[in-house]
């Protein structure tokens, strides 16, 4: 077995590839590209690419390691492409501690530089082995990613709360990002199927379980330890995990009625926590975490066992260890 020290993960080399990708003769372009790669942040999406590949054999020493250096900077340009959009449509202030770029430099220039993201992403897939496939899969997942997003917005405007639409936005705002990081090195390299639909599996189920947790936190956690104020989702009619265990329950018409009002009275948030407390709803959402993360670990035993595998098994256990 090989040891973490042989495994290849985002590092130096990474973000010196990003930001060469990222090049604009356009200043304002290449300053925001600059603050995505002095951001930094943990790079979870690209660590997941560059352990699967490993897992169906890539060696970073190998002719098709730059490949893989590549896809991961693709997926973390999907994902920052992402972030620029969706700050502007939260109208944040703030992005990894940083001003949020359009605040910087305006909504035409964030906008266009999320979309000069995504061109660059296309270019690098068209040199890629297997570039047809994978083009086809970052396209898909972009439309899953515009959909979730929208789709939060819709469930709220109308008010249909539902565990579908829940699932199906989660999906679109984590889970499908995490699913096309795991998956595409099995395009990359024409896995088998089923190892494509293992590796598919672990990143949707993976994601899933991460996005239920941060969700959870928004309402249950503690305000100095996320560094927000708790029940923002509630403020913004968007019903979680929990709430939807709430809307099943005895309480499901007070709890309606808060989500219906965007928890404008000024114990809105704290009377639906403590309920939640009662009716064992953050239990519940705990639960489902574990089984989500669960899955992840399960879909991993078609692959014999490696240091890659192991260290994906970790990712998903470390949900685990966070819903407890």
């Amino acid at each position: 077995m090989t040891t973490w020290a042989a495994l290849s993960v985002p590092d130096a080399a990474f973000e010196t590839r990003l930001r060469s990708v990222l090049r604009s003769k356009v200043e304002f372009i290449e300053l925001i590209g600059e603050d995505l790669v002095a951001a930094g942040g943990k790079r979870t999406r690209p660590l997941i690419t560059y352990l699967s590949a490993q897992l169906l054999g890539a060696a970073p020493e190998g002719p098709a390691w730059p490949h893989v250096v590549d896809l991961g900077v693709c997926v973390e340009l999907l994902h920052s492409a992402s972030l620029l959009h969706d700050d502007l449509i939260d109208d944040a202030d703030t992005r990894r501690g940083h001003e949020a770029a359009f605040r910087r430099f305006g909504n035409v220039v964030s906008v266009m530089s999320g979309d000069f993201m995504l061109s660059r992403l296309l270019i690098l897939l068209a040199g890629m082995p297997g570039g047809p496939a994978l083009t086809r899969a970052f396209g898909e997942t972009a439309s899953v990613i515009c959909e979730g997003e929208v789709l939060q917005f819709q469930v709220a405007a109308y008010q249909e709360y539902a565990m579908t639409h829940y699932l199906d936005v989660i999906h679109g705002k984590t889970a499908a990002l995490t699913e096309l990081a795991a998956r595409s090195p099995a395009l990359l390299f024409s896995a088998t199927s089923e190892q494509q639909a293992a590796l598919a599996t672990f990143g949707r189920e993976y994601g899933l379980a991460f996005q239920m947790q941060d969700d959870l936190l928004d309402l249950a956690g503690d305000e100095a330890v996320i560094g927000k104020p708790v029940g923002g989702d509630l403020r913004e009619g968007k019903a979680t995990l929990p709430l939807l265990y709430l809307l099943d329950g005895p309480y499901g018409a007070q709890v309606r009625a808060v989500l219906e009002r965007r928890a404008a009275q000024p114990d809105d948030v704290m009377t639906v926590r403590d309920l939640a407390l009662e009716t064992g709803a953050f239990d519940r959402t705990r639960q489902e975490i574990r089984r989500r993360a669960a899955l992840a670990v399960q879909a991993l035993a078609v692959f014999p066992m490696s240091e890659a595998r192991a260290e994906l098994e970790r990712l998903a256990t470390r949900e685990i260890e966070r819903a407890r």
